[in-house]
């Protein structure tokens, strides 16, 4: 991939024009950020080949993400020739909470944001700083880890799997299953990765079938978000069993790979700004903007999407009914118009009005337990470990949806 200079407005001009989600160029998985900076100079809504638009300007995605009239978030049309309508991965995408409208949207998400209340949050922070430090432990026994499989991967899977009562000794599969459901939203995903995609969902239905079946014979009352999702059973527009299914499975990916990739990714940017990591360390406090500026600055979900469904204009492009929107959060939240200086990294940033969660009606239902969970764990690390470093040999997760590590090697001193 061309790297362009700041002067070389023609190789900037090829890089956005040449622009393809569906066919990445070298280097991208890596740093997709000079792409981004061509597009939001010179095409910030991108018509790509498919018909659909690539949008990456920060304002553009706060006025899609706030507007329900004019874009939708349903995937129906957009995922039967990827997924077939017949497969486990069409049922899935298109019952689970984030690729729905109202009332659906509402009535499941107004059900999960009530169960994860603060003092719920207050509640779990105990038994997650435990984990942590526990956690910890177990990596200051070996010096060489691996901060994704060790630490990273380890406490989200735990953390929602309290949530939603998973026995811990039932937990193994999960991440597997987790990563293979959303490697398939890719904007190109492989024949391989359709059929893992598949696969999971069908291994991990029946893992939900007997979950259900188990909470509904001995359930746990209102405090319990399984028992609050079951409980939509009786009510007036009740949740069918297979709708149940799918959002505990859209619970525990959700909040499992992006919850990963933001400690993955936090660690990995304050381990390599020694400057910063060192000004977190004397000044603990910083640590709630410190976890906002890794979200801003490597967005764990780095695309969304909407549908047009009427008519209406987008900065000075006429959007008809019917054409696809790829909403960039990666380039949106390292926009130059919304934020001074956006390529610097920067823990004490001010009025970081990132869309890393998203924004409006669909802003991510499970951001404070994400935000929690990227404060405790990053704040424990690097106070046990002052002097870890990493050691070479990390690998990006080839994917351009959601950003993050497969492994991040790293030596505990």
């Amino acid at each position: 991939m061309p790297q362009p200079d700041a002067n070389d407005d023609a190789v900037t001009r090829q890089l956005a024009r040449d622009f393809d989600p569906g066919r990445l160029p070298a280097g991208f998985y890596e740093d997709p950020y000079p792409v981004y900076r061509a597009l939001q100079r010179f095409d910030p809504l991108h018509a790509c080949p498919d018909g659909s638009l690539f949008v990456t300007r920060a304002g553009d995605l706060d006025t899609v993400y706030r507007d329900r009239t004019h874009f939708s978030s349903d995937k129906r049309v957009a995922f039967a020739p990827r997924f077939g309508t017949d497969s486990p991965l069409f049922e899935h995408h298109t019952t689970s909470l984030v690729f729905n409208d109202p009332p659906y949207h509402t009535r499941v998400r107004r059900h999960i944001v009530s169960a994860l209340s603060p003092a719920t949050l207050k509640a779990m922070s105990r038994d997650l700083e435990i984990l942590i430090e526990r956690l910890c432990d177990a990596m200051q026994t070996r010096g060489d880890v691996d901060l994704i499989e060790d630490f990273a991967a380890a406490i989200p899977v735990e953390v929602i799997g309290n949530l939603l009562g998973v026995p811990a000794q039932e937990r193994g599969a999960l991440r597997g299953w987790s990563v293979a459901i959303l490697a398939a939203l890719d904007p190109a995903p492989t024949p391989a990765a359709l059929a893992r995609g598949n696969a999971s969902v069908t291994e991990f239905l029946e893992f939900t079938r007997a979950l259900l079946a188990d909470r509904r014979r001995r359930p746990r009352g209102a405090e319990d978000l399984l028992s609050r999702l079951i409980l939509e059973e009786s009510a007036q527009e009740p949740l069918t069993a297979t709708e149940l299914q799918h959002n505990c499975i859209f619970l525990l990916n959700a909040g499992h790979e992006t919850t990963t990739n933001l400690i993955g990714n936090g660690l990995q940017l304050l381990l390599s700004h020694p400057a910063e990591r060192e000004r977190l360390s004397a000044e603990p406090g910083f640590i709630g903007s410190a976890v906002e500026e890794c979200l801003r600055f490597e967005s764990p979900n780095q695309l969304g999407n909407r549908l047009v469904v009427q008519d209406m204009t987008l900065g000075d492009r006429h959007l008809t009914t019917g054409t696809y929107l790829t909403l960039c959060i990666g380039a949106a939240n390292r926009d130059p118009d919304a934020f001074e200086d956006p390529d610097r990294f920067d823990i004490t940033r001010q009025s970081n009005r990132h869309v890393a969660f998203a924004a409006g009606a669909h802003a991510c239902a499970g951001m404070n337990v994400a935000r929690l969970e990227g404060q405790l764990a990053i704040a424990a690390f690097l106070r046990r470990f002052p002097r870890a470093e990493l050691t070479g040999g990390a690998r990006r997760s080839p994917r351009a949806r959601f950003r993050g590590f497969e492994s991040l090697p790293a030596r505990i001193d």
